[in-house]
């Protein structure tokens, strides 16, 4: 078998990166069927497609992604060398996650404890709403997205669902306001609440047991991120409805405490993935404490 031609390699980066051929063309001083010749060769040689065409953009595909991070790794480890830098550690392998913007932090932190501080991974983390990142997952720009709730199921989007972890959720608040004993009804009558938006299941579950208790709460505040729920508990302006988990430092120092656990109210956790052919090898380290996953 032949051996990889590094000078299509570097072209087909060249492309990559530009996203579009005649452009690079241009940058690189080369006719456009040139450039396209090499490109081709490159994919004889690997046995897969690595562009396709959308428009006039070129766009990768899975397999192309996957050369182009090792590309990408091969040309990096070059010009350390070029610049007699002192090598750290084998290849670095770039590991692409994304994170609902409103998820704990601290959720995440235990997520990602397997590959922090490892030198040789490339941790990239982007955060957004979940349409972005399971559009950003579709098109392989990330190989894992965690969320608060499965994504709908759909069959043109093959998307698999992972249940991490179930946490409970309880009433969160300064030693003052929960520093004395009362019932979770009288708790909920006479202290201010501060509670999710209407959007999320921890918020239906506690409009569910309000209803059943017969307490009509004064909400306080509806926030989408729990980061700010955490500060505003901390302000004393009310009691937060959130997994302890969210809070655990300050509960650690203090600060804030746990009161009355929620009963049949849960925040769950998800990580999605790509039905792939070429899966990222470092999400199946982030995955194996995981509950079998679920196709969503």
């Amino acid at each position: 078998m032949a051996e990889l031609n590094y000078n299509h390699l570097r072209y087909f980066r060249a492309v990559a990166h530009d996203g579009h051929l005649t452009r690079t063309a241009e940058r690189l001083n080369l006719t456009q069927s040139a450039l396209s010749v090499q490109i081709r060769k490159l994919e004889e040689r690997l046995g897969h497609a690595l562009f396709e065409r959308r428009g006039r953009a070129l766009h990768l595909t899975e397999a192309g992604q996957i050369v182009l991070d090792h590309a990408d790794a091969i040309f990096a480890t070059g010009e350390e060398m070029l610049g007699t830098l002192r090598q750290t550690g084998g290849t670095r392998q770039a590991l692409r996650l994304g994170s609902l913007a409103t998820l704990s932090r601290n959720f995440q932190m235990e997520f990602l404890r397997p590959v922090l501080g490892r030198t040789e991974i490339d941790l990239i983390l982007r955060s957004g709403s979940a349409g972005e990142l399971l559009r950003a997952l579709e098109a392989l720009n990330l190989d894992l997205v965690l969320l608060n709730q499965a994504p709908p199921a759909d069959a043109l989007r093959p998307f698999v669902t992972h249940r991490l972890a179930e946490r409970t959720v309880s009433l969160v608040g300064t030693p003052d306001r929960l520093g004395h004993a009362a019932s979770l009804a009288d708790r909920l009558r006479s202290h201010p609440i501060i509670l999710p938006t209407l959007d999320s299941s921890v918020r239906t579950g506690f409009d569910s047991l309000a209803d059943a208790l017969g307490v009509r709460p004064k909400i306080v505040a509806e926030v989408e991120d729990m980061a700010m729920m955490r500060l505003l508990a901390r302000e004393d302006i009310g009691l937060a409805v959130l997994p302890p988990i969210v809070v655990k430092d300050e509960i650690a120092a203090g600060v804030l405490v746990e009161g009355e656990q929620l009963p049949g109210i849960v925040e769950t956790f998800h990580a999605v993935t790509m039905s792939r052919r070429f899966p990222n090898p470092l999400v199946r380290l982030l995955l194996q404490p995981a509950i079998t996953p679920a196709e969503a």
